[in-house]
């Protein structure tokens, strides 16, 4: 676990302890460029991610205090991250895009259909499956599907390593009343009143998604509390 502490004039304390026993692993200071404020700085193992505004980004192995820089201009400031465990990768969201990018801060995917809906990276919307090989997101329709229903999105399928769209969600190709869907993808809702909603009324507003991987099944929450569940 990384502690972080107050800023000092040039640099930043930081300590690595053990979360079995409270054990300090490492304890150093971090050089900061002065009068520049911390964008972030996040731990994923052994490597510290330090970006500051308008600076380079920094990767730094606390172990063997090699460090390296990404040019600011290929990288910019995320509003989230999602670390992946297993291939020890992370995923980076700015401005409805999501990108891939490894700890020698090199580049691995962009993604070709994966414009997220909501601009400041809502999570609850987006689901990584526990191989880490799909990214499963509530997006923006593309301009073929706008023209159809402006207000209602897509749930797009990515494929993380190589950024293809697989599978995809819309009003398009999921026309029929929710109650009764015999194309691409049948979907249903669950709620007390058995509210009937058309597909693309369930592809409105969507707060939350949710993939059970054993059923094969994607949840939906919207603004108007409603669950739908999605399944082929």
């Amino acid at each position: 676990m990384l502690l972080i502490f107050n800023r000092a004039t040039g640099h930043i304390p930081l300590k690595i302890i053990s979360i079995e026993d409270g054990t300090v692993l490492k304890a150093f200071n971090h050089l900061l460029h002065r009068n520049k404020k911390v964008d972030f700085i996040e731990q994923f193992n052994e490597k510290l991610l330090v970006k500051q505004e308008n600076e380079n980004l920094q990767i730094l192995d606390v172990r063997s205090s090699e460090l390296m820089e990404v040019s600011r201009t290929e990288f910019m400031t995320p509003s989230a991250f999602i670390f992946l465990y297993e291939n020890q990768l992370f995923l980076t969201f700015r401005n409805r895009t999501v990108s891939v990018w490894n700890f020698r801060g090199e580049l691995v995917t962009s993604f070709e259909d994966h414009l997220l809906w909501h601009p400041d990276c809502n999570t609850n919307n987006i689901y990584i499956t526990s191989d880490q090989d799909l990214i499963i997101s509530y997006c923006k329709a593309d301009s073929e599907d706008q023209w159809m229903e402006a207000n209602a999105g897509s749930i797009n399928v990515s494929n993380i390593l190589t950024g293809k769209c697989v599978a995809k969600i819309n009003a398009a190709n999921c026309i029929a009343k929710v109650d009764d869907c015999s194309n691409t993808c049948s979907c249903k809702h669950i709620d007390s009143a058995q509210i009937r909603s058309s597909v693309a009324e369930a592809l409105e507003d969507i707060t939350a998604l949710f993939y059970d991987e054993d059923r094969n099944e994607i949840y939906t929450g919207n603004r108007h509390g409603l669950v739908h569940v999605w399944s082929n």
